[in-house]
């Protein structure tokens, strides 16, 4: 999906919202456990609920991997059941030496045909580059991440006055072009968005922190959007942990179209 084809889907579905899958055993509702697969059933009914208000899927790799085979074959499924026309995103937060991310380029984008991936930035460009080879696929870099942590090092002064996100921000607008390389932004530095902005007057930013964490969707939307929406606002927890009982997925749901109504309104006064 390129970056026209993802505008046209916000403007059809009057949402830039992202769902985030971060589904653990711990914390589906229990009736779901007597499943032969309960991490998929608990993902099927919140896309079931969720996909007329979303444009794109985050699965958390972490929650799978940490089943182990039964994981992976869980994402598997998940990633074919969620409908061609949402962008999908490999949360997996990835970067190693060059032939390390070449191979898990390889296992995000042809063997799961992920549409994008997260990727940290620490190792430099030969780290990322691998992930930019692939036609028709995305780098979501890391930047200004949403976690308290964040303010141990992205906050860092480099090079006399510019902030260590704001330089990772800057020196990979070497290394990919807008229509394939986008930078997570956290929703809980919404002044921190003109500026941001200013950086990557193209680039979509994933946005998490909205929702569980308590960012802003007006502020970041009112300093973060361009003239193609540029903003993908993730959210995780305050969706599908809306209801834990069995009727979790219309909480879900409920808890989703609050938002997608506040992004519709967003919307409509930025493009008509």
């Amino acid at each position: 999906m390129n970056r026209r084809e993802l505008f046209a889907s916000i403007r059809r579905r009057k949402s830039y919202l992202c769902v985030g899958l971060d589904s653990d055993l711990n914390r589906i509702p229990k009736h779901l456990l007597s499943d032969p697969d309960p991490i998929f059933a608990f993902n099927k009914a919140i896309i079931d609920a969720t996909k007329d208000l979303c444009v794109a899927y985050k699965p958390n790799i972490a929650f799978y991997e940490a089943m182990g085979a039964s994981g992976w074959e869980s994402l598997a499924k998940t990633l074919d059941y969620i409908p061609d026309t949402h962008f999908t995103i490999a949360d997996a937060k990835r970067g190693d030496i060059g032939n390390t991310s070449k191979l898990y380029a390889r296992a995000f984008f042809e063997n799961m045909n992920f549409d994008s991936i997260t990727v940290a930035p620490y190792m430099g460009s030969d780290s990322v580059q691998p992930f930019l080879e692939f036609e028709n696929k995305w780098v979501i870099l890391l930047a200004l991440t949403s976690n308290k942590g964040s303010q141990n090092f992205q906050f860092g002064i480099q090079d006399g006055d510019v902030a260590l996100y704001e330089k990772v921000m800057r020196t990979a607008q070497d290394w990919g072009t807008a229509d394939q390389m986008m930078f997570v932004c956290g929703a809980t530095h919404p002044e921190k968005f003109k500026a941001l902005r200013a950086i990557a007057p193209d680039n979509f930013f994933l946005v998490p922190g909205i929702g569980a964490q308590g960012g802003d969707l007006a502020k970041v939307s009112e300093y973060g959007m361009n003239d193609h929406c540029g903003l993908l606002v993730n959210s995780s927890r305050g969706i599908i942990y809306a209801g834990s009982d069995e009727d979790f997925a219309e909480k879900a749901r409920a808890s989703a179209q609050k938002l997608q109504l506040q992004m519709a309104e967003i919307l409509e006064q930025k493009f008509g």
